[in-house]
């Protein structure tokens, strides 16, 4: 068996490793949260309102992060690996009324991650930048259009990969922690007043007396815990151990100094639409802080970059995504890869954002609504955890879950209001990337029914084969299906079109698991169908980077000796065509899925096989 790799234990390298992957969105919300907040605030906040917004900062990272996904979540792995796709797969079938509302919660939530994506390289950045108006307003004009120049350098690099310079991430952002750390300690000498925030009593009362106001500085306060589900989705990376310990260790403390030595200086005099994260630089120290700033925000931008990069390969191979062309950057790290498409879909989206909105303020009008719904839809998927998979009665699963639930509907309340700011637009995105995997599901789906439809009964095509009507020539032929089928579709046209048969012939079933990885004993199932004819299924986990001729290699020892250098593949490449409907698919949903469907990437790229050894094979089919 494949090691768990949540269970791994705790090292330095993994602890820092950590640092650079998982924390570099929470570890840059200090730069534009409490920002945010005064601006929401109406610019001005006193003395009991600032204690309350530290008090709602402090107990929403200790409930929402500490609690919810450093104890809770994470213990729900998928052999593993986390992500609401893969607790997704864990939990719901589609079977029943149940397992679909849970397939909905993991697919949308996957969706709202996207548009996330695009919108947290835009608004580090920018408020990195941001960070010289406070020493001169000269260079204003400059940062929008730099931070640009930045985005599309990092987008324009990610073909190269990161193999070699990610192993610097986790020392500057430990170092980044250290500087926001001794920054808030900073703020916090010149006025220690600001600890009596710990006091839950400051958030109820800023709560109660703010009345319904309180929801829309509850829209900044948010902002803090942006990149929560990082803890989870790289949870196979790193392992849940290492990820605990740097949180608790390191950027909790550091993140809450920052909060608190931020709102001490707001408690003093303070320009209007200053940003008090940098109030608190020296004047010495204001351009390398930006700079260190700058840094941290594009590590920050590059995990969501690669987040979302092994988010569309797990969705490709649990069958909610069309095939994508998938490039594997780096020979020894397995999370190295490289998605074109997505990679210049998220580019154009992120620079369209920075130029519209300009700077972090008008920005954050649109972050947090996808973030908040994708928190409340992992309760959700949490709560069937512990009543499915723990086996918890349904009064203990409801008064843990209903904690996490109280919290996170407020929130999402609060970012409501936020939709006509901006709102509307990571939620939108979401919604495309939701209905596009709905509609390749069911389309793929109705596909599969109607080539069966067109298959010939395997037993009157052994029966042929066993009388020897049909011919058998010199060569092996591989015919790729997903159908578990010992005569697929295709090796019927092969021999109705061409009359023959390959002397070695096989029927491969390519299955792709709701397991992340596929132990080498399961990797490969042999059955001997006739003489010379087999059925072989290979089996892929959700996270791994199928390479056929690699498991085909194992077939040997199984009893089906195959030459792999002179194979030849076959794979069906159809041409779907809009029909008459009365299936289960609109008129819209068919024209997108026969998009998807010409458009996705060819077997000998996403297979690893030589384009001289593979012969696509196409008919025309209505759907």
């Amino acid at each position: 068996m494949p090691q768990n790799t949540a269970t791994r234990r705790t090292t330095p390298t993994l602890a820092m490793a950590a640092l650079g992957i998982v924390y570099g969105d929470l570890g840059t919300s200090p730069l534009y949260t409490l920002q945010t907040v005064v601006q929401y605030a109406g610019g001005k906040v006193d003395a009991p309102m600032a204690l309350g917004i530290l008090s709602l900062i402090f107990w929403t990272l200790l409930i929402s992060i500490s609690i919810k996904y450093c104890i809770f979540v994470m213990r729900a792995d998928n052999h593993g690996e986390g992500g609401i796709l893969a607790l997704m797969s864990l939990l719901g079938h589609e079977a029943s009324r149940r397992g679909r509302f849970l397939v909905a919660c993991g697919l949308f939530g996957a969706a709202l991650i996207y548009g996330d994506g695009i919108i947290t390289p835009a608004i580090s950045v920018l408020s990195a930048l941001e960070g010289v108006n406070v020493a001169t307003t000269a260079l204003q004009p400059f940062i929008m259009p730099l931070a640009v120049l930045i985005l599309l350098t990092l987008f324009a690099v990610q073909r190269f990969g990161t193999a070699r310079i990610s192993r610097f991430f986790g020392p500057v952002m430990l170092g980044w922690f250290v500087v926001i750390a001794l920054l808030g300690v900073d703020g916090i000498a010149h006025h220690p007043a600001v600890l009596k925030a710990v006091s839950p009593t400051y958030a109820l009362g800023f709560l109660t007396h703010q009345g319904l106001g309180s929801f829309v500085v509850l829209g900044g306060v948010f902002l803090a815990v942006t990149g929560g589900e990082a803890l989870y989705a790289d949870m196979g990376h790193i392992g849940r151990q290492p990820i605990r310990f740097s949180w608790f260790s390191i950027v909790l403390p550091a993140l809450l100094l920052s909060y608190a030595g931020q709102t001490a200086r707001m408690l003093a005099p303070m320009p209007s639409g200053a940003n008090p994260f940098f109030l608190l630089v020296p004047g010495w120290a204001l351009y390398p802080v930006v700079a260190i700033a700058v840094v941290a925000t594009i590590i920050a931008s590059q995990a969501i970059i690669t987040g979302s990069f092994s988010l569309t390969r797990q969705a490709m191979q649990l069958g909610w995504f069309p095939g994508l062309q998938i490039r594997q950057t780096s020979d020894t790290e397995y999370g190295q890869i490289y998605v074109p498409f997505v990679n210049w879909v998220m580019m154009a989206l992120t620079l369209l954002l920075t130029i519209t909105f300009q700077n972090s303020a008008r920005l954050a009008g649109a972050y947090g609504t996808a973030v908040s719904t994708t928190m409340l839809l992992t309760t959700a998927l949490l709560y069937s955890m512990m009543r499915q998979r723990w086996h918890w009665g349904w009064l203990r699963a409801a008064a843990v879950a209903g904690v996490f639930l109280v919290v996170d509907l407020t929130f999402f309340a609060a970012n409501l209001l936020k939709i006509v700011s901006g709102g509307w637009i990571p939620l939108s995105f979401g919604m495309v990337i939701f209905a596009s995997m709905v509609t390749w599901r069911r389309g793929t789906v109705l596909l599969r029914g109607k080539l069966a439809l067109l298959t010939q009964k395997p037993e009157k095509f052994l029966q042929r084969l066993a009388a020897g009507e049909i011919p058998r020539v010199p060569g092996t032929g591989i015919f790729l299906t997903r159908a578990d089928a010992a005569v697929p579709a295709l090796m019927a046209r092969h021999v109705a079109q061409f009359g023959v048969l390959p002397a070695t012939a096989i029927a491969l079933t390519i299955q792709f698991t709701d397991t992340p990885r596929v132990t080498q004993a399961r990797r490969l199932g042999v059955e001997k169908t006739a003489e010379d004819v087999w059925h072989i299924t290979v089996r892929f986990g959700f996270i791994e980077a199928p390479n056929l001729p690699r498991a085909l290699a194992l077939a040997a020892d199984k009893g089906c000796p195959i030459d792999l250098e002179k194979a030849m593949y076959f794979a069906g490449r159809d041409d779907v065509v809009l029909g008459h409907g009365g299936d289960g698919l609109m008129k819209w949903q068919r024209l997108l899925f026969g998009f998807m469907y010409r458009n996705a990437v060819h077997t000998v790229d996403r297979f690893n096989l030589l384009p001289s050894q593979v012969v696509e094979v196409g008919r025309r089919v209505e759907v």
